[in-house]
């Protein structure tokens, strides 16, 4: 979830792929054939599964599951792969697909082929001239946020995501479905439970102020800074990446989070965003929402709402893996660091709500 770091050369476990077989399915695609070079692990905080090569002159980065598949794992590698071949041409700054294999049956795992991104992440990297340069850095900022704006405006059902979500109810849906989540971190063993103040308060609060007039649109669902690589040349985005939590939804969820992720000097949570989160010197939340209108033509007069439920669903998610880690299913110190992080979004939310 938490970003995308510089490629390291890698051995690569033939277990996860089997570049035999990658490379006989390549050129079935008519892709360029030769041995593949260079490969090389792209890290970073999600447990996909990329590798950067080259092969015949080309470029490319194989996306796939985790090793040890999850539940929904290839399901999400598909619908990445569809959404952002969908999203080809249309302007929007993400990942192109150059070729996707929906079946799982030839590396054990579903995957796709997407074209190597120019650019850093500013959770691992940040250049020089942006560390020195306050006015660049919100620049990125405002990038960021240009970034969601016109993805939330791009017509999904005419470029066939039409069912690419289920927008009827999305934010009737979000308080009940977050709530059973959090719930549900009861089952792990030795989880005393979910020890957030004012948790139910913020959901009543976010029942109560719902917007009741929307307009659906694609959600990326996950786009902190984190999640966004930048152009080494200038402030802007390169591509918006980690398309896991995408759906068709409200877009305007996509600016709450943006302003709710948004690294703040002295807190736990800016070390989400590495080192940007460090320096700061990015827009503050009104100058991010009136940048986001320059973009969509959306009622903007309901962001703090939006941003409330971003605190809120971001607290709930990162607060599982707080439940995983007395269970032993993850390590203690990111249990305990994410769980502060949890606590300081629900503070924020409260702010807004008073």
């Amino acid at each position: 979830m938490w970003g995308m770091s510089v490629a390291q050369p890698v051995e690569v476990d033939p277990a996860v792929v089997d570049f035999a077989a990658v490379g006989k399915w390549m050129d079935e695609q008519g892709l360029p054939a030769g041995e593949f070079e260079q490969v090389a692990a792209l890290g970073g905080g999600t447990q996909n599964i990329m590798l950067r090569f080259a092969r015949g002159g080309r470029d490319y980065v194989l996306r796939r599951g985790p090793k040890h598949l999850r539940a929904k794992s290839n399901e999400v590698i598909r619908r990445e792969a569809r959404l952002l071949a969908a999203l080809d041409g249309t302007g929007v700054r993400a990942p192109r697909v150059i070729a996707a294999c929906p079946d799982d049956g030839l590396i054990g795992a579903v995957f796709y082929l997407m074209e190597p991104i120019a650019g850093f992440n500013p959770q691992t990297e940040l250049p020089e001239r942006y560390a020195n340069d306050a006015e660049a850095r919100k620049q990125m900022g405002l990038s960021a946020v240009e970034a969601i704006a016109r993805l939330g405006s791009v017509d999904y059902a005419a470029i066939g995501l039409a069912d690419y979500g289920k927008p009827e109810g999305f934010l009737e849906r979000q308080v009940p479905r977050w709530l059973a989540e959090l719930e549900s971190y009861s089952t792990l063993d030795g989880y005393p439970g979910p020890e957030i103040p004012g948790v139910a308060r913020v959901g009543e609060w976010l029942d109560r102020n719902r917007p009741t007039e929307w307009t659906p649109g694609i959600l990326h669902g996950d786009c902190h800074l984190a999640n966004i690589m930048f152009s080494y040349d200038r402030p802007e985005v390169a591509a918006l990446v980690d398309w896991e939590m995408s759906t068709i939804g409200d877009p305007l969820l996509d600016l709450g989070w943006q302003i709710a992720t948004r690294p703040a000097a002295g807190t736990v949570g800016s070390a989400l965003i590495g080192k940007l989160g460090q320096v700061g010197g990015l827009p503050t939340p009104e100058e991010m929402a009136a940048h986001y209108g320059l973009f969509s033509d959306r009622d903007l007069s309901a962001v703090p709402w939006y941003t409330v439920l971003a605190c809120f669903k971001l607290g709930i998610v990162l607060e599982g893996t707080h439940a995983r880690a007395f269970a032993g299913k993850a390590p203690k110190q990111v249990g305990d660091f994410l769980h502060a992080v949890t606590l300081e979004l629900f503070e924020q939310a409260h702010r807004i709500m008073e």
